[in-house]
């Protein structure tokens, strides 16, 4: 029997959150974040089968409107087919 399929989600951020009146953006790789409350915009680019073909559309992407005036705004998320997320629920803090 196959093991788990992992895949992978790619995001880009156009970010128009401010803090202290500048526009944060990801400050190294796996820094993720977005608060569409306020303006940030993500865009979910594709679901690729590696990492490789990912990293391959983040280039190509780089070289687009919009993307190319945030280049580092990207993130990879690895995810499982078939696997739960939030398998006991969540409570509002």
């Amino acid at each position: 029997m196959a093991g788990p399929t992992t895949v992978y989600l790619l995001w880009h951020v156009h970010h128009r959150a401010e803090e202290d009146g500048v526009i944060r953006h990801f400050a190294e790789p796996d820094d993720y974040w977005s608060d569409e409350e306020e303006g940030d915009d993500p865009k979910h680019l594709g679901t690729y089968s590696s990492r490789e073909a990912a990293q391959g559309r983040i280039e190509r992407a780089r070289k687009l409107p919009g993307f190319a005036d945030e280049p580092d705004c990207f993130y990879i998320q690895e995810s499982v087919l078939d696997e739960d997320e939030w398998p006991d629920g969540f409570v509002e803090a």
